[in-house]
Parts: C-alpha cells; sequence; structure tokens
C-alpha cells in the first residue's frame, strides 16, 4: 500500500463536499434549507407541548404524534451539520463524530418509519373497532410495542458504524452534506461486502417490515370502510387517510431514492442526490405538523385554547395594573 493511502488507515477526521461545483449558490440554497428547520422546530416542540399539558389529548393516538414530533426533530437538527457548511465553510467532521451522526441518521429515520407504521395500525383500529380502542391500544401494549421497535432499529444502526470502524479507508473526503452509511464506506480501501450485505438486511427488515405492515393496515383500513357502505364514512377515510399517504409516501420514496442512487449506480447528478437527501431529513419534520397535527381538530381546538387563555390573562394583568 502506498505512503499516500497509509496516512488515511484511520483519518482523525472527514471533509465533507457539500454541494461542490455550486458553491456560489450554498448560501442561497441554504435559505429554504433554513427556514424549513426552523418551521420544523417550532411546529413539533409546539405539539410536544399541547400533548403535554392537555389532559384531553392523554390518548394513544396524541402519545404516538407526540413520539413523532419527538424525532422529527432529532431528525431535523441534524442538518445543522449541513447549515454550517453552507454558511462557514466548514467542512471538517472528527472520524467519530462522523460516524455517531451516521447511526443518528439511520437510527431516527428508522423511529420515523416505526412510528409511522404504528401510527397506521393505530388509524386501523380507530375506525374499525373505535368502541374497543382504548382496550386495544392499551399504553402497556403501546409502550411494548414502541420498545421492541426502539431495540431493534438500535440494535441493528447501532452496528452500522461498529463495522465501519473496522475498516481502512484510502480516503477522508466524503462527497455529500452529512456522514451517511454508504458515503462512508466508498472511502474504504478493502473489501466491504460484510457491511454491504448487512446494510441491505437491516433495510430490508427495517424499513421493508415497516412498509409491509403500513399496506396492510391500509388496506384492512379500506376494506372496513368499503364493508360498511356508507359514502360520508369513505369520503372521511380518504380525507384523513389520504393526506397521511401522501407523508409516508414521500418519506419511503426520498429514502429508496438515496439506497436506489448509492447501491445500483444510478447516474444522477451529485447535487441532486445531496439535495435529495437533505430534503429527505427536512421535508418529513415540516410536514408531519401539518397533516397529523394542524388538520386534526382537537389539536387545533387545544391550541386556540392555550393562546385565548394567554392572551386573556395579559389582559387581565393589564387591567390590574
Amino acid at each position: 500500500m502506498s505512503a499516500v493511502n497509509t496516512s488515511y488507515l484511520h483519518p482523525k477526521e472527514f471533509t465533507l463536499t457539500g454541494l461542490s461545483g455550486i458553491e456560489s449558490y450554498q448560501i442561497w440554497i441554504s435559505i429554504p434549507f433554513c427556514a424549513m428547520y426552523v418551521l420544523s422546530l417550532v411546529a413539533n416542540v409546539l405539539i410536544i407541548y399541547i400533548v403535554n399539558v392537555n389532559h384531553s389529548l392523554h390518548n394513544p393516538m396524541y402519545v404516538l404524534l407526540a413520539s413523532l414530533s419527538f424525532v422529527d426533530l432529532a431528525m431535523s437538527s441534524l442538518t445543522t451539520q449541513i447549515l454550517k457548511i453552507f454558511w462557514l465553510n466548514d467542512r471538517a467532521i472528527a472520524f467519530e463524530a462522523c460516524l455517531f451522526q451516521m447511526f443518528c441518521v439511520h437510527f431516527f429515520s428508522s423511529l420515523e418509519s416505526s412510528i409511522l407504521a404504528i401510527m397506521a395500525y393505530d388509524r386501523y383500529v380507530a375506525i374499525y373497532n373505535p368502541l374497543r380502542y382504548m382496550s386495544i391500544l392499551s399504553y402497556r401494549f403501546l409502550a411494548k410495542l414502541i420498545l421492541s421497535l426502539f431495540l431493534r432499529n438500535l440494535i441493528l444502526t447501532g452496528l452500522f458504524p461498529v463495522l465501519a470502524f473496522r475498516l481502512p479507508f484510502c480516503s477522508n473526503v466524503i462527497p455529500h452534506c452529512y456522514c451517511d452509511h454508504m458515503g462512508i464506506l466508498k472511502l474504504a480501501c478493502t473489501d466491504i461486502s460484510v457491511n454491504n450485505y448487512f446494510g441491505l438486511f437491516a433495510i430490508s427488515f427495517i424499513s421493508g417490515f415497516d412498509i409491509i405492515f403500513i399496506i396492510f393496515s391500509y388496506l384492512l383500513i379500506l376494506r372496513s370502510v368499503l364493508k360498511v357502505g356508507s359514502k360520508e364514512a369513505f369520503l372521511k377515510a380518504v380525507n384523513t387517510c389520504g393526506s397521511h399517504l401522501f407523508v409516508i409516501l414521500y418519506f419511503y420514496t426520498t429514502f429508496l431514492f438515496s439506497v436506489l442512487v448509492y447501491r445500483t449506480g444510478m447516474k444522477v447528478l451529485p447535487e441532486i442526490h445531496i439535495v435529495f437527501a437533505v430534503l429527505y431529513l427536512l421535508v418529513p419534520p415540516v410536514l408531519n405538523p401539518l397533516v397529523y397535527a394542524v388538520r386534526t381538530k382537537e389539536i387545533r381546538n387545544a391550541f386556540l385554547k392555550i393562546v385565548l387563555s394567554k392572551k386573556n390573562n395579559s389582559i387581565k394583568q393589564s387591567a390590574w395594573c
């Protein structure tokens, strides 16, 4: 092995290229990214707060919604690395920090997938058997389900950085805005078959299982609605589930696009691939509050109640003064 390569066997840091070739436009591209990040922070923190302070919202549906908002906060916060590149031109990231970021990207996206799957089942139970909703989706059952999926995702995605840590690297330049699994593996100067096959297994086991479960749940919802035979019930279900399906389709489409580009060698401009990868982290945390919360009457009413309550308190304090 040459002296050039041996210096990168275990680099102290990686260099992220960002949007290489269009650096002059990065500051403008960062503006919508930053706006989406701020919107995601405000919307998801607000949902967590509303669900926490309103006891009437303490049921499985809203607990899942708050859990999704927490995961969305974590996912969108990963883009701070991207904004640091765009604004400060700071492209260096420590080797261990890069592996940790890679773990966070895959762990939180897998959690997002799992919660979406549970929420699809939640909607099925609410439509198919509303009278037994609380007994079927009890807090005990929900806690066990979330914990089991959490551990599944933690173990499988936790092995990504462990296996990557063992590899020797021939380069420390990652053609991306953040550290992801295949982006790091492509820098290795050894056989990566074990890492590659394990990555495929983890993706199939996590996302494949969740996608099948979501499809199955929505097919059961459709069957239940058609069985009722009411046009009003059908339109209500389409209105509710249609927007949910749109978010789910966007999440998995961008995810599969990134996977296919890496693993099949699709001829896609690196800039387009990177932008899609960033939107994969940013768009769902913005869309989820709009689709799952703003369109939910109980969340809207709870928000208005908080706003009006604070307004009345301010008026009373002004009158007292």
